[in-house]
């Protein structure tokens, strides 16, 4: 049976532009289950980043609660914050943020360089990394020798490394073609069902939204009624009605 791993409470957020305070997220609450693929929706400026941030425990909310897998993230220190980080969240950008020096091997180790880990086990567990996402034959190529898609593997490989239970994903194929796009939803879909990885993915791409379990809309930093998910192109018959 499936428990909520994450319980958002009452959360706002807001950012300083001089004297000026500028409300992101308005009291918004949002329970996301164990094994969920989430995708969250909006238009740009919606607040969609800034919750997966505080879910990823890289910004604290102004007020409210956030409780992944029975711990508060908004009561730890920034220390305490940072070791939870480490070991809880892995995190899939859209540009990648390779190192271009080092190898795709290399770069999935970086997480593990905090570790009391080996070299040798820091060395297996990346390459156990690399052959989840398909890519362990390119293990000593850099990014530069590597296509979009397989850098954004790699990215992916190194959110895997260190096992955490949640991933985020913001924009993970908005800098790639549509073949490539296809290829990094369906590694994720495969950590979802197949690995029992949580994701919540940030993406403006309704072809995208329709790997994910789910789908929620963002505007004006709160949730709001999305439009009907068969009017999602292609899966609607997994559509499902979220209430919060």
């Amino acid at each position: 049976m499936s428990h909520a791993l994450i319980e958002v409470c009452d959360v706002s957020k807001q950012y300083r532009r001089g004297k000026i305070a500028v409300p992101v997220l308005r009291e918004l609450n949002l329970t996301i289950e164990q094994g969920d693929f989430l995708a969250l929706m909006g238009p740009s400026g919606s607040g969609k980043t800034t919750l997966l941030n505080l879910l990823g425990g890289l910004d604290q909310p102004n007020s409210g609660t956030i409780e992944i897998d029975g711990q508060c993230i908004t009561r730890l220190s920034a220390r305490e914050l940072a070791r939870w980080r480490s070991q809880q969240v892995g995190f899939v950008f859209q540009f990648y943020n390779l190192l271009p020096i080092l190898t795709a091997q290399k770069n999935v180790e970086l997480p593990l360089l905090l570790t009391s880990l080996s070299a040798a086990q820091r060395k297996f567990r990346a390459h156990t990394a690399l052959e989840v996402v398909g890519l362990s034959e390119r293990a000593d190529h850099r990014p530069s020798e590597l296509s979009g898609g397989q850098q954004q593997r790699v990215a992916i490989a190194r959110a895997l490394v260190s096992d955490p239970a949640l991933l985020v994903c913001d924009e993970p194929t908005g800098d790639l073609d549509r073949e490539s796009a296809d290829e990094i939803l369906g590694i994720l879909q495969i950590l979802n069902e197949e690995h029992g990885k949580t994701i919540v993915m940030v993406t403006h791409d309704p072809k995208a939204a329709k790997y994910a379990r789910h789908s929620l809309f963002m505007d004006k930093g709160e949730l709001v009624a999305a439009p009907d998910r068969e009017s999602l192109p292609g899966n609607a018959e997994k559509a499902k009605e979220t209430a919060l």
